[in-house]
């Protein structure tokens, strides 16, 4: 998709549709004047129009509402769009990011190859960013193995961001942003769309290499024979069931003349497909396991975007890849592992997967000198229960570093939540035969599962991010298609670039 700034008076912007963002309705006060809907040139003369819709109720205003007007009077634009967002003191980036996908997603395939949506408000430009990131996340689609010839037809190929009055240099820093970030979390939707049996974990490797090198990046891979030499006996366990070998990835960023300490790590889960092994899942969904290496992408889809942003900090991504798969040599209910730190760990459950192979990362980055760490992982069903999907739940050893985390994520606009660490949850991992059990018992799964990262994690400060229920829709959105989300992509990007901004992380 092609992303333009457009500066010039809206009414001679000549694109197929041009979208002008309404507000709800505002109830007048005893006294006051009601204040105009949307009191914009571009749709003066479409007044009587949008009073007709707003009457009928076809058009409230509501958020990601739309209705199209054909061959509008007073303007270049071929199709008129208002679109709805909401209550105007509640509207921010995250509606402008949606209303972009949702302009994208509702207009494709009706002939309008090219968009420009209206940012005419006190913080126009500072929503050029989000505004492309929707775009490009709402034209993509899960549909790489449909074979039906016309799926690519009718798409939108050109975004306009416009901001009337504004110099166009000063806001293409922004539409870039914009534009890698939400390429890169389109790269990461891609990983965690391809079916297992095209992403195995060498070929998850093979692909994080090739964006390594385009990128500018460092990139490692340590096969199965140096995993065994280090001692990572937990990922190893997991991924002995599989006929596919695990590797561990690793892609490093280093900007230049760096002299400061801090070296920020993204850990990201990767088990490429999840039977739950011995443990084994129900069939129902579990084709939907694919998904599992969620965390992985994030990782790898956040460093494509730092390698081209820069930012101030040192960034290394680790990514363990896996299959859990059920057979005659998988790990079983009862086995002891030990793992990369020396701990042992009873394997109570083998579907509970994910935190053996990340205690193993965890202790890695550690080793290699991470200052801050931020995992994240389709680790439990728990975190589902407690936050549904709207929520990203966080864990952490250190307050400070969460705050900070926090106020980047929402700035990036991923909803996070934080959970509870409370000592006394700690005494639910108990194993009389090992240092640690892999599970903690039916209670609190989401905050047993944090607690037993946290013993790899300690003393270095740590935020886990639990994305079980966020990393994947069933159900499309209106600015999102149904399948991977890519979450965590932004916020790890966010922190990045941030880092010098945040008080109490820089040098």
């Amino acid at each position: 998709m092609q992303i333009h700034i457009e500066t010039s008076p809206i009414e001679t912007v000549s694109v197929d549709a041009l979208a002008v963002i309404c507000f709800e309705t505002e109830e007048k006060k005893e006294g006051e004047r009601q204040a105009p809907a949307a009191a914009d040139p571009a749709i003066a003369e479409q007044s009587g129009w949008l009073a007709d819709l707003r009457a009928s109720g076809e058009f409230t205003g509501k958020l990601y509402e739309t209705a199209t007007l054909h061959r509008p009077k007073g303007v270049a634009a071929r199709r008129l769009v208002v679109a709805g967002g909401g209550k105007r003191e509640k509207f921010s980036s995250v509606e402008v990011r949606r209303l972009a996908g949702t302009l994208v997603r509702s207009l494709k395939g009706k002939g309008v190859r090219s968009v420009a949506l209206l940012l005419d408000t006190p913080n126009g430009d500072e929503y050029v960013a989000p505004a492309v990131e929707g775009a490009i996340l709402g034209a993509w689609e899960p549909d790489t193995y449909k074979t039906d010839s016309k799926k690519n037809e009718n798409q939108v190929e050109a975004f306009n961001v416009a901001v009337p009055g504004v110099a166009a240099q000063a806001l293409q820093a922004a539409a870039e942003r914009g534009r890698i970030v939400g390429e890169a979390q389109n790269f990461a939707r891609n990983l965690i769309n391809e079916p297992a049996n095209k992403l195995t974990p060498e070929e998850l490797a093979n692909r994080a290499k090739s964006m390594a090198k385009e990128a500018g990046l460092e990139s490692e891979v340590l096969d199965q024979r140096a995993l065994a030499e280090l001692g990572m006996g937990a990922l190893l366990g997991v991924a002995q069931g599989s006929s596919n070998p695990p590797v561990f990835i690793v892609l490093r960023y280093r900007p230049a003349g760096y002299q400061g300490k801090d070296h920020l790590a993204f850990v990201g889960k990767g088990v490429t497909f999840d039977t739950g092994g011995v443990s084994i899942k129900p069939s129902d969904g579990m084709e939907k396991m694919k998904y599992d290496m969620s965390g992985a992408a994030a990782a790898i889809g956040a460093m494509q975007a730092i390698a081209r942003l820069k930012p101030p900090i040192p960034v290394t991504a680790y990514v363990p890849a896996v299959e859990n798969m059920v057979s005659g040599n998988a790990q079983r209910p009862g086995d002891i592992v030990t793992t990369l730190a020396g701990k042992t760990v009873e394997v109570l459950n083998t579907d509970a997967e994910g935190r053996l192979i990340l205690a193993d990362a965890i202790t890695y980055a550690n080793r290699n000198g991470a200052t801050h760490i931020v995992d994240a992982a389709t680790l439990t069903g728990a975190i589902t229960v407690a936050l549904g999907h709207y929520n990203v739940g966080a864990f952490t050893n250190n307050e400070e570093f969460l705050e900070r985390f926090l106020k980047v994520a929402k700035a990036a606009g991923e909803k996070t939540w934080q959970m509870p660490m409370d000592e006394e949850y700690k005494e639910y991992l108990k194993s009389a035969f090992a240092d640690l059990p892999n599970i903690g018992g039916r209670y609190a799964g989401s905050i047993t599962a944090a607690w037993f990262l946290r013993e790899f994690a300690d003393p270095t400060p740590w935020v886990h991010l639990d994305i079980a229920g966020t990393a994947w829709i069933d159900d499309g959105k209106s600015w999102l298609s149904k399948g991977p989300t890519g979450v965590a992509v932004r916020s790890f990007v966010e922190l990045a670039l941030d880092w010098n901004r945040i008080p109490g992380l820089a040098d």
